[in-house]
């Protein structure tokens, strides 16, 4: 009897006959890919360069805000205004990451037609994309959404003390995180000439943010009894007047190969106030640039390549490479804050 031939009640018969079905499902599989928005690109702009090393201007932001427009003396002219200038450089390191196919292994997926994720070179690719997403986000984390990275830095307290660069924990019921973010998005504008346009927020500082009675009090009356008052990334926004929100809720395994030890990648208590542009720009300041090579010339900064083992492996590679250096362009543009929650 052909398997093309088989009715529901042949197949039936058969294991009522003891036969045990063992194909594999051909609409469905198991992998816990990250379903979350990795944040790096969110909040970083890349920055495309040609070579893997070099250097770029920094032109002096108190010569740029100083008044230098003087009055002209009668039959003279004044001394030349001073614009000082500076380099910086960057230095992009080349990543890589493999990851095996076993070509017998993989027939009986080919043979089945088996669609999706569960097609194995789909889903070695697959693996090899979310490798370096998942890198990247870990070099975000330790970079810039961190302790001690940036020279201006709050902690939460149970009590708020500005002299010692304190807040209340967003947490406790006396805070009022909208009036606290208001006085720091002023230092930004104050010391950076600019105003913040991104709040990054660790998962459970998001959490505490939404139920913190002095933001739910003031949205209370904007809701319907069909559409409620919600307190997400939006109301956020508009609350702490930034463009964008974004909850740093990538997770990744602490543990090393054969244990697990699940945890956030990004400070889950942390939060970060910048400002960045949306794309890199002549004379446009940022916090951080995520500088990336094009190693290959074919316009992308991750690159994939597959080849076939040598005669008698019966094996496939997969590889990723990546060329990156993430770096803080712009530390009065940024304020880090920590302990956001008890």
């Amino acid at each position: 009897m052909s398997k093309d031939n088989l009715t529901i009640q042949d197949i039936e018969v058969m294991k009522a006959r003891g036969w045990t079905p063992n194909y594999y499902l051909t609409n469905m599989s198991m992998a816990e890919f990250e379903d979350s928005e990795f944040a790096s690109r969110r909040l970083f702009p890349i920055c495309p360069v040609q070579v893997s090393s070099g250097k770029y201007y920094r032109f002096s932001k108190a010569d740029l805000a100083r008044d230098n427009v003087q009055r002209k003396p009668e039959f003279g002219k004044v001394a030349p205004a001073v614009t000082g200038i500076s380099d910086d450089a960057y230095h992009c390191v080349v990543e890589q990451v493999i990851t095996g196919l076993d070509q017998i292994m993989a027939l009986d997926y080919q043979r089945t037609g088996a669609p999706g994720v569960i097609d194995p070179r789909r889903g070695k690719v697959r693996f090899i994309a979310e490798q370096m997403n998942l890198h990247q986000e870990l070099k975000f984390a330790n970079n810039f959404f961190n302790k001690g990275v940036w020279s201006n830095e709050w902690t939460g307290a149970a009590t708020g003390n500005d002299a010692n660069k304190q807040f209340k924990k967003f947490d406790n019921t006396d805070a009022d995180p909208i009036a606290f973010f208001d006085a720091r998005s002023i230092e930004i504008r104050r010391q950076g000439r600019r105003s913040p346009n991104k709040l990054a927020l660790g998962i459970e500082t998001f959490a505490a943010l939404k139920n913190n009675p002095s933001i739910k009090e003031r949205i209370k009356y904007t809701g319907t009894t069909t559409n409620p008052a919600l307190v997400n990334e939006s109301v956020l926004a508009q609350c702490f007047g930034v463009k964008e929100i974004v909850v740093l809720d990538a997770t990744y395994n602490a543990a090393p190969y054969g244990q697990e030890d699940m945890q956030f990648v990004c400070d889950s208590k942390g939060a970060l106030l910048l400002y960045t542009p949306d794309s890199p720009a002549i004379d446009e300041p940022s916090a951080g640039y995520n500088f990336a090579w094009d190693l290959l010339g074919d316009g992308n900064y991750i690159a994939t390549s597959q080849w076939v083992e040598e005669k008698g492996v019966h094996a496939e590679f997969v590889e990723g490479l990546m060329a990156t250096d993430m770096r803080k362009t712009g530390d009065s543009l940024a304020i880090y804050f920590a302990d956001c929650v008890g």
